[in-house]
């Protein structure tokens, strides 16, 4: 039995939906963020040094990193061609979504996540408004402009295919699903987004995905 350490909102809700796409048998532990900090709790060291989830736990093997766990239960546990594709070049998209949505994506997203709170608690008082001017300029210069060339080239190769990686869905959707739904959240750039927008829309009309929906539980991004 394959257990789930999950974190609430979190990564950890694509390796629910690949579990469901797969249809294999899981349980799972269900962490809950500080409601302070948003940080996950401190016994999730327990399971793995760095106390982050995602993590699954399958016999003898603890495996953590989103990336690292879909290759993972895609290489021992799916049919061929199931969630990965065979032919060449869906192969090489396949690949290269499967790390840049945690290479290239989701840092700018956290930069800014990071930056829009710095104005605020628990940032000390006396020195918010220079926190907030100093995050204002980072943003205008670089996160914020990345992040619309990340989107409109996102945009831009969801208009070339059904899915990231070709005409079937793979795993490379899962890994995308979370920074695209973080980033509809709150990024402005993903506005008239149409692309993005009926990709979303498919993956949360999936069964499976809906399935993990109901075993996760509260999840603030679908």
């Amino acid at each position: 039995m394959i257990t789930v350490h999950h974190l609430e909102n979190s990564r950890s809700q694509r390796i629910l939906w690949l579990l469901e796409e797969l249809g294999l048998e899981y349980e799972i532990k269900l962490y809950k963020r500080d409601p302070k900090t948003m940080l996950a709790p401190k016994s999730l060291t327990k399971v793995h040094p760095l106390g982050k989830s995602p993590v699954i736990v399958d016999g003898d093997l603890t495996v953590a990193e989103s990336g690292a766990i879909m290759d993972y239960l895609v290489d021992n546990y799916a049919e061929a061609g199931k969630l990965k594709p065979e032919e060449k070049s869906d192969l090489v998209k396949y690949r290269y979504w499967m790390h840049y949505a945690e290479g290239s994506l989701m840092p700018l997203l956290l930069m800014k996540l990071i930056f829009d709170q710095l104005s605020k608690p628990p940032m000390p008082l006396p020195i918010r408004p220079v926190a907030g001017l100093i995050a204002k300029g980072v943003k205008a210069k670089f996160v914020s402009p990345r992040i619309a060339q990340n989107i409109k080239f996102i945009e831009a190769e969801l208009g070339k295919s059904r899915w990231f990686a070709g005409e079937k869905m793979s795993a490379a959707d899962i890994q995308m699903s979370f920074p695209l739904e973080a980033a509809a959240t709150r990024v402005p750039e993903m506005e008239n987004r149409k692309n993005i927008a009926r990709f979303l829309k498919r993956v949360h009309a999936l069964p499976a995905y809906k399935r993990a929906l109901e075993r996760g539980g509260p999840y603030a991004y679908a």
